[in-house]
């Protein structure tokens, strides 16, 4: 095998395993226990056509092309007020990833 040819399959072996880290760090929270992040404008919302693992990998390794591209669609956006309230008289429940220092929700 080239070197070439290792990097890649080292660097596939690390994209597969923190995906699977991701994946097993998402749960299913209530909006409540969520408000004090997005006081603080922390709180990102998910598009259901999304990945939400696929969001938090291209956050944690940082890929400004697509998540720009993804702000600019609005399907990766902050969680207005008017959305936090929304969800906070209906005790919604969402499904949820931290990315440090970002919360990423997503409608289950």
């Amino acid at each position: 095998m080239t070197d070439i040819e290792n990097n890649m399959t080292t660097s596939a072996e690390a994209e597969k395993v923190l995906r699977a880290k991701i994946n097993l760090e998402t749960a299913e929270i209530n909006w409540h226990d969520l408000q004090v992040f997005h006081a603080k404008g922390q709180v990102i919302h998910i598009n259901e056509n999304l990945d939400i693992v696929d969001v938090a990998y291209q956050l944690s390794i940082d890929n400004k092309v697509l998540l720009e591209k993804w702000q600019t669609e609005s399907v990766v956006v902050a969680v207005t007020d008017e959305q936090a309230l929304s969800w906070y008289e209906n005790k919604t429940d969402l499904w949820a990833v931290v990315v440090r220092p970002w919360v990423l929700v997503q409608n289950r």
